[in-house]
């Protein structure tokens, strides 16, 4: 019996970086980045620096929302910026992106009325959005499972022909669910134009990396399936964008799936039901805390001359202005109709779903 051997060197070319992609250091200034990295042009990086104030804004508000009863929950991602907006920025507006729960930035910087995206949260429908109109499905809440739902769609696209690209993202607790190891493998026999982005915060809720995986980065969890690999400074936006503009660009041109790990840091808890102060060190966060991405572009891009004091203040007033108009927006209470709990649970209501409206309907009745 023969084995299929493959080309020499072709498990190298899977391989990550030994150490993260990385443009900028901590203090803003320019590192020399690996070869084969182009570094992305002056203007992104100041339209990723504008939707990362407004971002940030964003997630302080709506943490502000929890505590005021106008969410249900809220997980925040502040200190993961530079990989929500740089994933946004590397995808066309005809691209997919299939984010978790916590990505309402990313959505927010994709261009999505934020009130829409925090119906989920709110709890007061299932999707806020129209997941066909924005090209972004539903944010999940089950760890992984929109990791084997966008291959599926990227194999879709695939076979009309086109040259769409789709984008998962997944935090390190996801990489530890039998999905991600089968949407890996699903995307690599099918060459599916799809991009996984591992968010590594280093806890899943309040588990440790180290306690989820023995492997020296979640990067190489993909070169098992065959799908080439990379890490990157997660909190350094440029190298962050510059990494996913080489893994669209490959799944584009018909190059098959790519995986991504960000290694950044989730500076709030898990999410306000959540008191990260049990399971990790206050001189933890502080060393993180130094590693800021908003600040690191900043610095970075005043030393290059790209940005100055009027365009900081201008950007943080379109936060504010942005935040004070949510604000106003969610403390209006919305209008729903419990009925629709049974809307598009199937496509053809099963007898018990029609029975179990129909109780719930007697019930409403009998208290008006």
């Amino acid at each position: 019996m023969s084995v299929a051997a493959h080309p020499p060197g072709a498990a190298d070319r899977l391989l990550p970086s030994p150490v993260p992609v990385r443009f900028v250091a901590e203090d803003g200034t320019a590192v020399e980045p690996p070869a084969g990295y182009p570094a992305p042009e002056g203007g992104r990086l100041l339209e990723a620096y504008r939707r990362m104030v407004l971002g940030r804004r964003f997630d302080a508000q709506a943490t502000a929302l929890t505590k005021q009863g106008r969410l249900a929950v809220y997980p925040s991602s502040r200190g993961q910026e530079a990989c929500q907006i740089g994933g946004v920025l590397a995808l066309r507006e005809d691209d997919w992106l299939f984010p978790t729960y916590r990505d309402s930035m990313a959505l927010v910087a994709r261009g999505l009325d934020p009130v829409e995206v925090l119906t989920l949260l709110r709890g007061s429908w299932h999707c806020g959005y129209d997941p066909a109109a924005v090209r972004v499905a539903p944010q999940c809440t089950p760890l992984a499972t929109q990791t084997v739902h966008a291959v599926g769609l990227a194999d879709a696209l695939r076979r009309k022909s086109g040259d769409g690209v789709v984008m998962a993202f997944v935090g390190d607790g996801g990489t530890s669910e039998g999905d991600f190891h089968e949407a890996l493998n699903y995307a690599a026999v099918l060459r599916a134009p799809v991009v996984f982005l591992v968010q590594n915060n280093k806890y899943a809720i309040s588990v440790p990396l180290a306690r989820q995986t023995a492997a020296p980065a979640l990067a190489y969890k993909g070169v098992g399936y065959g799908v080439p690999s990379e890490q990157v400074d997660g909190n350094d936006l440029v190298a962050v964008l510059a990494v996913l503009d080489a893994a669209v660009a490959n799944a584009r041109s018909g190059g098959g799936p790519f995986l991504v790990e960000a290694h950044t840091y989730r500076m709030d808890a898990h999410t306000n039901a959540d008191d990260a102060t049990r399971y990790r060190p206050a001189e933890e966060v502080e060393r993180w805390a130094a590693a800021d991405p908003l600040a690191r572009l900043e610095s970075h891009l005043r030393g290059r001359g790209l940005l100055g004091p009027g365009d900081v203040a201008a950007a943080g007033d379109a936060a504010e202005e942005f935040a004070a108009r949510l604000r106003d927006r969610m403390n209006a209470d919305p209008e729903t109709n419990p009925l629709e709990l049974f809307d598009h649970v199937f496509a053809e209501p099963t007898p018990q779903l029609r029975e179990q409206r129909d109780l719930l309907a007697s019930e409403l009745a009998a208290e008006e």
